[in-house]
């Protein structure tokens, strides 16, 4: 591995940035080529490439044309990859996707003639000084070079002809100083007009926020469904095996239980899967999202099939039955409730009170579902740890806010409460 300054000069990354430049100058030709055809018609008909005057002009009008071209926004993330691979710059300070504002645009333009032009240059250097420093460095050693019509009979004279190779040494440094200082020039520019624009960050911004959210849906649907599932099969089996002697019709009950809580949860879980297959777009096959409306009364069935008693009280206000709440608090009120039998089961002991009202919100506002669950904590040894912040109850407090509600979960009096309250304002039905 070359160190210092060979290998800022000849390194692996300072090879990769003259090969990018060379890249820049293949992608001039096009726009060259089209240029000196105009030149020369414009001269009288002559080809632009016998002149060099005409071909720097046609190499001038070259650059305009690139920059016009670069507007489009797949030259952007065509650029960002070249740059990546070839330059040595960070993924992250370069912008992501095509440049859509026209100030990304203009800058991506700006980027794209000063690749190809400052390639063009180094390109032509590379194409014409190595065969001109091989002459130069072999020419006095081979007598034949000295006698050729090369246009170096200045080197022919006995003064000193090894003056000669030390020019073709200096013209190899020469290009190699050269495409080191270009190929640094446009790694530093690359940040400045291939980074990301104010727009492209907020854009990320809001996809990272979206991808975030999508994935916390899925944890808290798969906690809530599995989790819960896994819990309740697990103590129902329990409750089971330690009546199977003393009372089977208990045990054929549990037995039931546990072959509904699995079936309907791998018909949730298969909803889960979906979403991840088929993006925010549910599949008509798939099983609906339980509801207090239609499903309250099994969750409660199979939660008792555990051997834990509970008294459920319910208030669903006019009308007489939860039908009438709109579908997205039915469904999220539904999932509170299963997480918080299923702390029940896990952390707590005795029976469990459960109480779901529609009540008017404060100040004669809009209606609110409340939900409260109470029970006695498990002796210490006799459950799992409980805490207030397991990912559970965090997955509740997000759904109660999704609907502007609230979710609180804590040691109330000598009792463990969930209390949870959602607005019913808008939703559809």
């Amino acid at each position: 591995m070359m160190r210092g300054a060979p290998g800022r000069l000849l390194g692996a990354r300072a090879r990769l940035r003259w090969i990018h430049q060379i890249l820049g100058g293949a992608l001039l030709m096009p726009y060259f080529f089209l240029a000196q055809v105009g030149v020369g018609m414009a001269a009288g008909g002559v080809n632009a490439l016998d002149s060099l005057p005409l071909a720097l002009t046609a190499y001038a009008a070259a650059l305009p044309l690139a920059a016009v071209t670069a507007v489009f926004g797949l030259v952007r993330p065509l650029s960002v990859a070249a740059v990546r691979a070839m330059c040595g710059v960070p993924g992250e300070r370069l912008a992501e996707g095509p440049a859509r504002s026209w100030a990304a645009r203009g800058r991506t333009s700006a980027w794209w003639t000063l690749h190809l032009g400052v390639g063009a240059v180094i390109s032509g250097i590379s194409l014409a000084v190595p065969p001109m420093a091989v002459v130069l460095i072999t020419l006095p050693f081979v007598s034949g070079l000295r006698k050729a019509e090369l246009g170096l009979g200045w080197f022919t004279t006995e003064a000193d002809p090894y003056v000669a190779p030390l020019l073709g040494i200096a013209l190899l440094g020469g290009l190699v100083l050269c495409a080191a200082g270009a190929g640094a020039l446009l790694a530093r520019m690359a940040p400045v007009l291939l980074g990301p624009t104010p727009a492209d960050r907020l854009a990320a911004a809001e996809e990272r926020a979206a991808d975030l959210a999508v994935r916390n849906r899925l944890a808290r649907e798969l906690h809530d469904a599995v989790g819960h599932a896994l819990s309740a099969v697990t103590l129902q089996a329990v409750a089971a095996r330690r009546m199977l002697e003393r009372d089977p019709a208990f045990v054929r009950e549990a037995l039931a239980a546990i072959e509904d809580t699995t079936r309907r949860t791998v018909g949730e879980l298969d909803a889960v899967l979906g979403l991840l297959r088929d993006g925010d777009q549910a599949r008509p096959d798939a099983a609906p999202a339980p509801t207090l409306a239609a499903d309250l009364d099994g969750l409660l069935a199979r939660t008792r099939a555990a051997g834990t008693t509970v008294t459920a009280h319910q208030d669903p206000g006019p009308g007489g039955d939860w039908a009438g709440l709109p579908a997205i608090a039915s469904r999220e009120a539904y999932r509170i409730v299963q997480e918080g039998l299923s702390n029940a089961l896990r952390h707590g002991t005795g029976p469990v009170d459960l109480r779901i009202r529609v009540r008017a919100g404060h100040e004669g506002g809009h209606r609110e579902l409340e939900i409260t669950m109470t029970n006695t904590p498990a002796a210490p040894g006799e459950g799992e740890s409980r805490t207030t912040g397991g990912r559970g109850l965090r997955g509740s407090a997000e759904r109660a806010a999704l609907l502007g509600g609230s979710v609180e979960a804590g040691p109330y009096e000598d009792r463990w409460r969930l209390r949870a309250v959602l607005p019913l304002a808008g939703g559809d039905r």
